[in-house]
């Protein structure tokens, strides 16, 4: 063991590459969207744009989230009372049916499985869509032998034949070109960038991407068949292969980018044609943040299933949970499936109060990050006519918005290099932090393209200081890019 290691166990390799970038920053105090960074000569202000990757829409330490949160440790709720009545978590449960029914236009009730992140929700859909095709594949076989029990022993044969070791084939899940769907052994299969897959791919479910044009097509090339006997006659009857389909709204890991309304179209018709489930990943964009509660209210699209989670814990408490509608829904996952801290009294309640608290006022906090976002979009927007050479795109929606430079890499010097290695975000995120005080990353699977996820009470102050970094920044790149370095 080297001594660094010694000294530093938690992920020390990180620590130091985070060094490299100009990123290795103390932050020990949060409040709105403000962190203090603990430096040699004092505690500095910093203007997050980054929220949490998303959890924090309503800011670091909401006052009413505190509030709700000092209550409860006071009133002493059980955090460890599982396998017991949890009559908050049908609360929680409750409201965000309410949300969906209203911003949706539906009644349809949807049964809530609670978990504790986000890439925990994607793996309950993920067995609960499994073990759904099971059941399918299960009845069709069980169907079908009692067909060819009885019919004429030649055509049994050779459907026999010809089913022999189908029924067996594992399910496919699908999701789209760019996902980002976690990190654990079988989320990790819908996320597209093959550096967080292939690692893994041995350990998990069977994924396919496919381009957002292209669903039907990938739908169809998925297509299997088995051999029935009806009517005295052989007969296909089309296999469940496809156990789910997995779609953000909005990809913000793949590089912040919107799903068109005719594809989600499409695999809305796609999916009720053929038979298999949309599971809408709303864990980054869901509550609020794109101007309505659920983004993919913005295209039409209602999942069969809905992941919600991140800003669900009002950034105090770690939450996340499941949605399933109820024709679609297997009383007996829950007997399959648990989780030591899901569901419990602490982090339930938290979520009913961040519910409230964007639900309040007519949902005053939705017209609000339209506004805000809208006020963010125009200066980045201002940033990316004034430096065409160096910005490619901004785009989003709401506060959930994105800013692609364009190709560094063809260059000389050290930035050239490491834009080659996929590092241009991170280090102009170090050059943010260190000179202007703002934070940011790039999205992980698009690290060219820097993302921005403020709470709904961004200030146009830190909005005009993130404008003056990125000026200085788009500067360095058109004229001197190794000035974007760290010294030494």
């Amino acid at each position: 063991m080297t001594t660094d290691m010694a000294l530093e166990p938690a992920e020390a390799h990180l620590r130091g590459l985070l060094s490299q970038l100009g990123l290795d920053a103390e932050y020990v105090r949060a409040e709105a969207d403000t962190l203090w960074w603990r430096t040699a000569a004092g505690d500095v202000p910093v203007d997050d744009f980054v929220g949490g990757y998303g959890s924090l829409v309503l800011g670091h330490n909401h006052p009413a989230v505190l509030a709700r949160a000092r209550e409860l440790l006071d009133e002493q709720v059980p955090v460890h009372a599982q396998f017991s009545y949890h009559p908050y978590a049908n609360d929680l449960a409750l409201a965000l049916n309410r949300v969906l029914w209203r911003e949706f236009g539906v009644d349809r009730p949807y049964s809530a499985i609670f978990a504790n992140t986000g890439a925990e929700a994607v793996e309950v859909a993920l067995k609960h869509a499994g073990m759904a095709r099971g059941a399918k594949v299960a009845a069709l076989r069980e169907e079908i032998e009692s067909h060819l029990a009885d019919a004429d022993p030649d055509l049994a044969r050779r459907a026999r034949e010809h089913n022999e070791g189908r029924f067996d084939v594992p399910p496919v899940f699908l999701a789209l070109e760019g996902a980002f769907h976690g990190k654990l052994a079988a989320s990790v299969q819908l996320t597209h960038n093959t550096a967080y897959r292939l690692p893994f791919r041995g350990l998990g479910a069977q994924a396919r991407f496919v381009p957002a044009d292209g669903i039907a097509k990938a739908v169809k090339a998925e297509r299997t068949t088995v051999l029935d006997v009806v009517d005295g006659r052989l007969t296909e009857r089309d296999l469940p292969v496809i156990a789910a389909f997995f779609v953000e709204p909005l990809q913000g890991e793949g590089g912040i980018n919107l799903l068109d309304a005719d594809a989600a179209a499409q695999l809305r018709a796609t999916a009720d044609a053929v038979g298999f489930p949309v599971v809408v990943d709303e864990i980054q964009t869901g509550f609020g943040r794109t101007g309505t509660f659920h983004a993919a209210a913005h295209l039409g699209l209602l999942g069969d299933y809905v992941l919600l989670g991140k800003a669900l814990g009002g950034g105090l408490a770690k939450a996340s949970v499941t949605l399933i509608r109820q024709d679609h829904y297997l009383p007996d996952f829950e007997l399959l499936h648990s989780s030591t801290f899901a569901k419990d009294a602490f982090s339930c309640h938290i979520g009913a109060r961040v519910v409230e608290l964007l639900e309040a006022d007519d949902g005053a906090a939705y017209t609000r990050a339209t506004e805000r976002g809208e006020a963010l979009t125009r200066a980045l927007r201002a940033v990316a006519d004034e430096f065409p050479t160096v910005v490619a795109d901004v785009r989003g929606l709401g506060l959930m918005q994105g800013l692609e430079f364009r190709d560094q890499s063809s260059g000389t010097g050290a930035v050239a290099d490491l834009a080659r290695t996929g590092l241009l975000g991170y280090v102009v995120a170090g050059h943010l932090l260190r000179e202007h005080h703002v934070r940011v990353f790039p999205t992980a699977s698009a690290s060219h393209t820097l993302r921005f996820e403020p709470s709904i009470g961004i200030t146009d102050k830190a909005i005009a200081r993130l404008t003056e970094g990125l000026r200085a920044v788009c500067t360095a790149l058109r004229d001197h890019p190794d000035t974007l370095l760290p010294p030494g």
